[in-house]
């Protein structure tokens, strides 16, 4: 009982901060940017990362369900790590809608981001060690933002 009120949680925080990157709609600002021809069209963001946020949930649950000496002496110590840098991907995740979105800040939400690329391949290598399954679980989040990453520097040098 306890392990699935563990998984509610992380599904909850993981939504959380979906939510609150959801307060930072696009809105006339982003319709008004010049983008390139490889733009996603708008409809494909929230299905993916309802996705991503789903299985970011469940990966961080994998992670915590790791006990030593699951995977080798030491692991206590992997897992708090681990559980640390997936916390701060979390937070800088819901940062990069506040910057881009709600302060139409592209420069700096492309430095964001790409710290937050940096966070999530840490918590990737962290998650593998300690379940493989957890750490793959991240690879499609990690591409995903990999992939905004790039979004967000054209949009930037392409309106300035």
């Amino acid at each position: 009982m306890r392990s699935v009120l563990v998984l509610v949680l992380f599904l909850v925080a993981c939504f959380a901060v979906a939510a609150f990157g959801g307060q930072f709609a696009p809105g006339a600002w982003y319709a008004g940017l010049a983008k390139p021809a490889w733009n996603p069209p708008s409809w494909v963001f929230a299905p993916v990362w309802t996705v991503l946020y789903a299985l970011m949930a469940v990966a961080g649950w994998l992670a915590w369900r790791t006990r030593e000496p699951a995977r080798a002496p030491g692991s206590a110590a992997v897992r708090a790590l681990a559980l640390g840098a997936f916390a701060l991907q979390l937070v800088l995740n819901g940062a990069w809608s506040w910057l881009f979105f709600g302060l139409h800040r592209p420069g700096v939400a492309f430095a964001e981001i790409v710290a937050l690329w940096l966070a999530i391949l840490v918590t990737v290598v962290l998650f593998w060690r300690l379940r493989p399954l957890a750490g793959a679980l991240l690879l499609p989040y990690l591409a995903w933002v990999g992939f905004a990453a790039a979004l967000n520097l054209a949009l930037w040098r392409l309106n300035g």
